[in-house]
């Protein structure tokens, strides 16, 4: 039986853009939801970190939906590349997954740090479904 796919299903769409930008994946090795404790650098990791329901008078309206996104490379320029490649792919852009419609993404926020002896570029995404 098929299940409603509704803005909780949102990184499924934004893994779908990204393991299908050819840019991306020339910089990255895979591209994993929430996390990953044995991945082999570069990668990507992609999380929901917020939704906001905007109902309407005539029903349920569109969901926001806050995607994170954090890459993870050896070097600092690298990562940077990376993450230039992940705005390409997702800022500005619409898609659809098994008939969820996601309406617009774009860039909200980014920020950089290190950890776990890698370089990370966080970029936080508003998804419109």
């Amino acid at each position: 039986m098929a299940v409603n796919r509704t803005s909780l299903s949102a990184g499924e769409i934004i893994r779908a853009i990204l393991i299908e930008d050819s840019e991306v994946m020339a910089r990255a090795n895979k591209v994993f939801p929430v996390v990953e404790d044995n991945a082999e650098l570069p990668y990507i990791v992609y999380r929901r970190t917020q939704l906001e329901q905007v109902p309407t008078k005539a029903g349920r309206g569109a969901d926001m939906v806050g995607i994170e996104i954090l890459c993870y490379t050896k070097g600092y320029t690298e990562g940077v590349e990376l993450a230039e490649a992940v705005r390409g792919a997702l800022d500005g852009v619409q898609g659809e997954s098994d008939g969820l419609v996601m309406r617009s993404c774009y860039l909200s926020d980014s920020e950089e740090a290190w950890q776990d002896d890698a370089y990370v570029q966080q970029l936080v995404f508003n998804v419109k479904i």
